[in-house]
C-alpha cells in the first residue's frame, strides 16, 4: 500500500492515542458497577495435594463449571488430578510467576473495565457487570466470556519478555500483548447484544456485522486507541486510513459485496497476515475494519440511534445505504 511521508503515519497513530473528549458524560460516570478483578493464580500455585485442588474448586463454583467445565467430566478425580499436575508442574509455575510479576497491579484494567461496565448498564439497564477472574492455564486457554464470567488467561499477556508464548502465528501473536486484553474481552461480550441475520452470509453482512461489534468496544472504551481495538498497529491503522477509498475501491471494482463464497469472504474476513489481492502491505481482515467505517458513518449520519437499537438491527443492506459511505480513491 502507498505510503505517506513517515511524520503523518506518526500524526495519525498520536491522533489514535489520545482521543480528545474520551471521559463519560457524568449520568454514565455515576453509574454503580462493582469491579473487582480476583487473582486465582496465586492460590492455585500454592496447592500440593488433592484435598487442596478439591478445596479450591469449591471455592469458585463459577470458575470450576464455566472456565474448567468441571461438569463434562464424568468423575471429579479426572479434572483433579489434572489440575494437581498442573499446580505442581515447575515449569508452569515458573511462567505463573512471571505472570503475577508482570501483572502485579492490575488497577489500569479494573478502570477500563468499570468504564466498560458502567457505559453497558447505561445502554442495558438490566446488564450485570460479570465475575472478573484471571489464571494461568499453561497457554490452554486465553479468554473466556460469559454472562456470569470473564477469565483472563494472562499467561498469554505476558508479552514478548515471557519464557513461553503462545504457539501461533508471528501476527497474531503481536496482539497478545497486555494493552488488547480489556478489548479483546469487551468485543467478545459484544456478542451478547450484536444480532445477526445467519441466512446472509454474503460479504457486506459479515463487514457489518463485525463493524457494529468493533464499534460497541469504542463506544464502551472510548479512551482506547482504534489501533489497539482491532488489533492493528499504529502503522497499519494510519496506512489503512491513508488508503481508505483504494481499499473500498478493490471491493467495487471486484463486486465483492454480495459475493457468498465462504472462501472468498474468508479472504477478508478471516484471520491472515495480509490481504494480497489489494497489496501484499495490507494487513489481514480488512473487510472488518472497512465494515467498522461503515458503521461509524451509519451513526454519524443517524445520531438518534441508539447503541442497542444499531446492536439488534439485522438489516445490514439498510445500514450500508444509509452511511452513505464512499471514500475518495487518493
Amino acid at each position: 500500500m502507498s505510503y505517506r511521508l513517515l511524520y503523518i503515519a506518526i500524526v495519525l497513530f498520536l491522533a489514535s492515542c489520545q482521543k480528545k473528549g474520551c471521559e463519560l458524560p457524568d449520568d454514565i460516570e455515576d453509574i454503580p458497577v462493582d469491579v473487582k478483578i480476583d487473582r486465582l493464580e496465586k492460590d492455585f500455585f500454592a496447592i500440593d495435594n488433592e484435598k487442596q485442588v478439591r478445596s479450591f474448586l469449591q471455592e469458585e463454583p463459577l470458575f470450576a463449571n464455566k472456565f474448567l467445565q468441571q461438569n463434562q467430566y464424568p468423575h471429579d478425580s479426572i479434572l483433579v488430578n489434572s489440575l494437581l499436575g498442573l499446580a505442581t508442574n515447575p515449569s508452569l509455575d515458573s511462567l505463573a510467576q512471571q505472570a503475577v510479576k508482570k501483572f502485579g497491579d492490575m488497577t489500569e484494567e479494573e478502570k477500563q473495565l468499570e468504564t466498560a461496565f458502567k457505559v453497558i448498564k447505561y445502554h442495558y439497564p438490566d446488564f450485570k457487570e460479570p465475575e472478573v477472574k484471571t489464571f494461568v492455564s499453561g497457554l490452554s486457554q486465553d479468554l473466556m466470556v460469559s454472562d456470569s464470567l470473564i477469565v483472563f488467561g494472562i499467561d498469554y499477556f505476558i508479552g514478548k519478555d515471557a519464557m513461553y508464548r503462545p504457539d501461533t502465528y508471528d501476527y497474531i501473536l503481536k496482539r497478545y500483548e497486555r494493552p488488547n486484553m480489556v478489548p479483546a474481552a469487551i468485543l467478545l461480550l459484544s456478542n451478547r447484544f450484536n444480532k445477526t441475520d445467519f441466512l446472509d452470509r454474503s460479504m457486506l453482512s459479515e463487514m457489518i456485522n463485525a463493524g457494529k461489534a468493533y464499534y460497541f468496544v469504542q463506544t464502551a472504551m472510548p479512551c482506547t486507541p482504534d489501533s489497539t481495538i482491532i488489533g492493528y498497529s499504529g502503522q497499519q491503522i494510519a496506512d489503512v486510513h491513508h488508503n481508505e477509498g483504494k481499499i473500498w475501491a478493490h471491493f467495487i471494482e471486484k463486486s465483492l459485496l454480495y459475493e457468498k463464497n465462504p472462501f472468498q469472504v474468508q479472504k477478508y474476513m478471516g484471520e491472515r497476515p495480509s490481504t494480497p489481492e489489494i497489496d501484499a502491505t495490507a494487513p489481514g481482515r480488512l473487510g472488518a475494519w472497512v465494515g467498522w467505517q461503515i458503521v461509524r458513518k451509519y451513526m454519524e449520519r443517524n445520531p438518534e440511534v441508539s447503541l442497542p437499537e444499531l446492536m439488534a438491527d439485522k438489516d445490514f443492506k439498510k445500514i450500508f445505504n444509509e452511511s452513505k459511505y464512499k471514500p475518495e480513491k487518493r
